[in-house]
């Protein structure tokens, strides 16, 4: 990136001064430079706030490997769940709510993610805390019908600020399915326990609400899809660096 040029030439220099012993902090002439470029370009210092907050996001959202271990099989090879490339080399879960405005603002991005990395498994938990309507939305989209339409109905349900049952049954419909077969369908008991077992493990893992993503040992609450790629940029480097062969 170009901005950066200047600076890193600026930082090099200070480099310089200090292998001649002479420190570039007490240099005036440096400091000087450093803070016109600063002034010149603040989008320098921006970002660099963001990837420091990231930082910290990854830092406290790293998990104890033993406690993820324990629910890793819930986690991203329930039978159960809507997955999204199933053959993926990473895995990606998200806990999620239709009616949770974070969760809406933040769907855009998802479907984005999904879509530039092809290598990974997504995995939607239905975990509906926003009341009736969202009890019904994650019934509706666990059905075989539902799921055949998976982010079709999660993009449209997401997109619809007034999501309420009459709504459910006309994103359905515009999805070409038929909205009194797929509610016969959700009124399977198995997927009502399917939804008590993905409270539980939300619990397990001390989330309180919606959005929470699980990347590797990392557990991030909130709509911060930055932290989630640089969570997934961690995973797939450390892949990397494993012997060929060495499960991921």
């Amino acid at each position: 990136m170009k901005p950066f040029l200047p600076l890193a030439a600026l930082l090099a220099g200070s480099l310089a001064l200090s292998a001649c012993n002479k420190p570039a902090e007490a240099d005036p002439a440096f400091g000087a430079k450093v803070r016109a470029y600063l002034l010149e370009h603040p989008e320098v210092i921006e970002e660099a706030v963001v990837k420091l907050r990231q930082k910290q996001t990854l830092e406290q959202a790293k998990t104890s490997a033993a406690t993820l271990a324990k629910y890793r099989q819930q986690l991203e090879r329930d039978p159960r769940d809507l997955v999204i490339n199933p053959n993926g080399e990473f895995t990606v879960v998200e806990f999620f709510d239709y009616r949770c405005g974070y969760c809406k603002v933040v769907a855009p991005e998802v479907v984005k993610l999904i879509q530039e990395n092809p290598d990974v498994r997504f995995v939607f938990k239905e975990f509906p805390i926003f009341g009736e309507v969202s009890d019904s939305a994650a019934k509706l989209a666990l059905t075989p019908q539902g799921k055949q339409k998976g982010v079709e109905l999660y993009k449209a349900w997401m997109a619809d600020k007034g999501l309420d049952e009459t709504a459910l049954d006309r994103h359905l419909a515009e999805a070409g399915l038929d909205p009194a077969a797929v509610r016969k369908a959700a009124a399977d008991p198995a997927i009502a326990q399917q939804i008590h077992d993905i409270r539980l493990l939300a619990g397990a893992l001390g989330l309180q609400g919606t959005p929470a993503f699980v990347v590797g040992d990392y557990v991030i609450p909130g709509a911060d899809i930055g932290s989630v790629r640089a969570a997934l940029a961690k995973v797939k480097a450390a892949a990397m660096k494993r012997p060929s062969g060495s499960p991921t």
